[in-house]
């Protein structure tokens, strides 16, 4: 133990800081070595195999003939991954070194995830629940298999980010990050609904303009630049058919979320097309209707200051989002994950964790890379009853109230 008043070195300041923190440097060690490892130990083709790498590069490619995203052509997500991979395929040459390096890339962010999630959850358990979270989610196939598969372990990073500072009331900084998140996907932008929820109104209306400032102080230059790219690249996610949820279904829509050919992406009228079968469910049913029921769960008694009950809200608001979406992408689990590592860290999480990959996992890649896509008809019934099972559990948690143990 050091004496008091005894000077430390720089080297010997950071073993003092990083002791107490012994045994998750240990978790988050073994978590990189393991993802290393595999990249070592398999060529990047069969790691990507089910993944949209091939197609990013694809994308990425169009700068051979002078064509940058949002500028030449519009792209499904917002600025930052679309440079993020045109600076990944300016510095590689070949698919093989780009998806190498856009994996590695990508695991650095992943353990920044793994990080945020110990630290999230030292804000709201003891020191071994935290550990206990962390080995949990470090286990987890899911976050390894999307870890290679497309950006998600990004704008996770924002949204961690965002929400660890927002419940250490560092505002300002939550802000920016969700800024950021939002210019990576547009998923994030649900925290503002906690924001208003859990911060006074005067300070969620500054947090809202900080958010938007950030975001449009990324997004402008483009829009300037390229009006009609831009504009294609923001509405081409809302202009998709249904895919993969309920609303598919009764659509009569049995396919993914995948955009048309890359050369559809020089057109910005491609963007808006639908490529199935239209909504028999107009929107102005749904909306209003889902509406309604959030303002419902918005308004219920809720103690603003308990920092659990933020992270349960979060996690119910995410889920009626998931229940609401005409579409459904795989890899958006990886952002409840946390949540439900988070709020539930015990078996009764860890079960709706595996649950919720083993039917995604039998979707994609089971059943729809192989053409069995009338199954369909099980899986996304399965998974939207589960994802109503865990709104409820977080909304019950957020209220104070008891869940299964």
């Amino acid at each position: 133990m050091t004496k008091p008043g005894t000077r430390l070195s720089f080297a010997q300041s950071i073993k003092f800081r990083l002791q107490p923190h012994s045994g998750f440097l240990l978790i988050l060690s073994l978590f990189v070595s393991f993802r290393l490892m595999m990249a070592m130990a398999y060529p990047p083709e069969a790691l990507t195999s089910y993944s949209d790498y091939a197609y990013f590069y694809d994308l990425a490619d169009l700068v051979r003939q002078g064509y940058y995203p949002l500028l030449h052509y519009w792209y499904e997500y917002p600025p930052i991954f679309p440079y993020l991979s045109q600076a990944v395929y300016a510095v590689t040459s070949g698919y093989h070194a780009y998806a190498t390096l856009l994996a590695a890339v990508m695991l650095i962010f992943e353990a920044g995830n793994l990080v945020l999630l110990y630290l999230i959850a030292n804000e709201i358990h003891d020191k071994e629940t935290s550990l206990k979270v962390a080995w949990m989610y470090s286990c987890l196939l899911v976050p390894v298999f999307f870890l290679w598969n497309g950006l998600d372990s990004l704008s996770l990073f924002f949204t961690l980010l965002s929400l660890l500072w927002l419940l250490r009331n560092r505002h300002a900084h939550s802000a920016v990050a969700l800024g950021l998140g939002l210019m990576t996907k547009y998923l994030p932008g649900i925290l503002l609904a906690t924001v208003w929820r859990f911060v006074k109104r005067k300070r969620a209306l500054i947090y809202t303009l900080i958010v938007a400032v950030v975001a449009m102080a990324i997004i402008l230059p483009f829009a300037i630049a390229s009006p009609s790219y831009t504009l294609a690249s923001l509405r081409s996610q809302a202009s998709k058919s249904s895919w993969q949820t309920v609303w598919a279904l009764i659509d009569g829509n049995y396919t993914t979320g995948l955009f048309g050919p890359v050369a559809d992406h020089l057109d910005p009228t491609r963007a808006g097309l639908q490529l199935h079968n239209p909504s028999r469910i107009p929107w102005f049913i749904t909306v209003p209707l889902f509406a309604l029921i959030y303002l419902y769960l918005f308004s219920r008694s809720i103690d603003t200051r308990d920092k659990g009950a933020l992270l349960s809200f979060t996690g119910m608001t995410l889920c009626l989002f998931f229940l609401w979406s005409k579409g459904w992408s795989p890899q958006w689990q990886v952002m409840l994950i946390p949540l439900i590592l988070l709020v539930f860290p015990n078996g009764h999480g860890v079960l709706y964790c595996l649950v919720l990959g083993f039917v995604n996992f039998l979707e994609w890649p089971v059943i729809l890379s192989r053409g069995l896509n009338r199954l369909l008809m099980v899986t996304v019934p399965l998974r939207t009853l589960l994802i109503l099972l865990l709104l409820l559990e977080f909304y019950r948690q957020s209220r104070g109230l008891k869940t299964g143990g």
